[in-house]
């Protein structure tokens, strides 16, 4: 279930950085590209994980842990994005796709299902990011940093659910 809850939630910082994009033309190309970076980062992330969980096997808690709280924390501490021009955000997709690789090097080394947060992370960053981009252009309510701080305090708190494990 966790596998679940974190890939929506490595969805809110792509949501976030999109309701801010009002000027998109390819939407839906857009958002295919940023599910599809968000299901490669995890299972290259995975795979680095399984492997540095062999070599640190009595740290791996403490490891996650602390990656997913500074991951959050980050996302907290971040300012708010304003004026992305449309032709960078395929590039900007790829940089806000990056903390899924850290995010899933963390559930490698606690061996947890892959599959289960790679499709969550890539379906609900498609489907999220769509919605945010064409809500983007139609209502200015959004256009906040609320998001993107919601899903970092959701990261600090399974960082510390993880600790009492």
């Amino acid at each position: 279930m966790q596998e679940v809850v974190a890939g929506i939630l490595m969805s809110f910082d792509v949501v976030a950085l999109y309701l801010i994009a009002t000027n998109v033309k390819a939407k839906w190309l857009l958002a295919l590209w940023t599910a599809f970076l968000h299901m490669i980062f995890p299972l290259i992330g995975y795979h680095f994980g399984e492997w540095i969980a062999v070599y640190l096997a009595k740290w791996t808690t403490s490891l996650s842990t602390l990656l997913l709280f500074f991951i959050g924390l980050q996302l907290l501490l971040s300012k708010k994005n304003e004026n992305l021009p449309a032709k960078s955000l395929p590039i900007i997709a790829i940089f806000a796709s990056i903390d899924t690789f850290s995010v899933s090097l963390s559930f490698g080394m606690l061996n947890l299902q892959k599959y289960v947060f790679i499709i969550s992370a890539g379906l609900s960053t498609f489907l999220l990011s769509y919605v945010a981009l064409v809500v983007a252009q139609k209502t200015t309510i959004l256009k906040n940093n609320a998001l993107k701080k919601i899903a970092g305090l959701l990261l600090i708190i399974m960082s510390i659910m993880l600790l009492k494990w």
